[in-house]
């Protein structure tokens, strides 16, 4: 069976643990979009791993973990995670592919992208990473690929029209002197022998998997609203991140995915700029991000936190084709008297069901929550739905109710264990 999980919020829903744990099924993982600006958070025992651009289920042994060639790789951070795993023991040889068309982020990409944020009047909350500036030039055609990186030629080639044309940029707007071609060049050649071990091509690889009935797990990063067509532009990462975007990323076709699972927080959380219907005041903003540990897996920037929005929740079960839900974090909801559900906007007396797309409306949307009542400290760590609280299992099924999926999972705590399927 091929599955994709995908975010249904503005990202940062957990998917981390729930692909961990869908990992044990799966016989390929498989990474499909977007850069090292994500970050997954696993914890296995007392130890926590966070990968940004490496599958997380490359923890679990034997299994075949993918980066698609949706993805944009910052070769020094990549190097960086696969040295964490020699330290931690983790033998990855032979099960770690990258594709030979993900494209590659360079130096330039990384200093083009701090020095646009810093002249925009309008912050769009980039995490300076480069990611935006290497898909553009993705889509510039220009960019360069890890294939690129194991012919010298090639890259030589490529790299001379780049710097000939964005050193001009760097000096002339930004007042910045530029990039050496000597020193990208024999660095990025080092990390192209680094990696050739691993570089093939993934869409034949995948693609005789689901031929030889293989389990494939397909992993976005980000989330919905932050898709570059679907999500809340401009403030939105530079890639698909829709189930769609699986598809595009890896080389498998649409017609061999089986199944969409959506990931989502019994709340709301988004980092950066942009609008937030459901936002919390900041004094309970900040309790609750302090109770959630709502800081960025990559980034550490502090998350802002809201009521689950079931209007951008339901836009995302529609636009992903998601059937099974997995509901993340339910305990960080424990000991509060009362709960919120937006279940519709108003704006200028209008009640708005679906997620508006114009900036204005949906900046200036006041929520129209259902209230519900909460529930005390669930300290008897429940293992089944029917051990939940009355009123945590009443906020549950109204979640499935309003949104039309079924939930399979619920996560109650950041550990493997502490997980209830349903």
């Amino acid at each position: 069976m091929n599955i994709v999980l995908v975010g249904m919020q503005w990202g940062d829903e957990g998917k981390g643990k729930v692909i961990d744990i869908l990992s044990k099924r799966a016989d390929y993982i498989v990474r499909y979009q977007g850069g090292n600006n994500a970050g997954h958070t696993v914890v296995v025992g007392d130890k926590e791993y966070i990968f940004h651009l490496i599958p997380s289920g490359i923890l679990h042994p034997g299994k075949i973990c993918c980066i698609g060639n949706g993805v944009v790789i910052d070769p020094e951070v990549l190097k960086r995670e696969l040295a964490d795993l020699r330290k931690n023991n983790i033998d990855f040889s032979g099960r770690f592919k990258i594709s030979t068309l993900a494209h590659v982020i360079m130096p330039y990409h990384k200093n083009l992208d701090q020095l646009r944020e810093a002249k925009r009047k309008n912050k769009i909350g980039t995490t300076g990473r480069g990611i935006g500036p290497c898909y553009a030039d993705k889509i510039n055609r220009c960019g360069i690929r890890m294939i690129d990186l194991l012919n010298p030629g090639v890259f030589k080639d490529k790299l001379k029209d780049n710097l000939k044309e964005k050193n001009e940029i760097f000096k002339k707007v930004y007042g910045h002197p530029g990039f050496s071609f000597q020193k990208i060049y024999r660095q990025y050649l080092d990390y192209g022998k680094l990696f050739s071990k691993f570089v093939c091509d993934t869409a034949v690889l995948l693609n005789k998997a689901c031929d030889d009935k293989s389990d494939i797990l397909l992993e976005g990063a980000q989330g919905t609203f932050l898709d570059i067509d679907f999500g809340t532009y401009p403030f939105v990462t530079s890639s698909s991140a829709t189930s769609g975007g699986a598809c595009i990323g890896t080389g498998i076709s649409p017609v061999k995915i089986d199944k969409v699972v959506g990931v989502c927080k019994a709340y709301t959380t988004r980092v950066g700029e942009g609008p937030f219907p459901t936002e919390f005041a900041e004094g309970f903003g900040n309790f609750m991000r302090d109770r959630g540990n709502e800081f960025g897996a990559t980034t550490g920037r502090p998350r802002r936190c809201g009521w689950f929005d079931a209007v951008i929740a339901r836009q995302s079960v529609m636009l992903n084709g998601i059937t099974e839900l997995a509901i993340m974090k339910m305990d960080v909801l424990d000991g509060l008297d009362k709960v919120k559900i937006c279940i519709a906007y108003k704006y200028k007396g209008r009640v708005i069901k679906e997620f508006p797309h114009d900036f204005e409306v949906l900046s200036k949307a006041v929520p129209i929550y259902k209230e519900m009542a909460g529930w005390p400290n669930q300290d008897n760590n429940p293992s089944s739905f029917k051990q939940l609280h009355p009123n945590a299992r009443a906020y549950l099924l109204e979640l499935q109710k309003l949104l039309g999926a079924n939930i399979t999972m619920v996560s109650i705590g950041s550990a493997r264990k502490s997980t209830i399927f349903i």
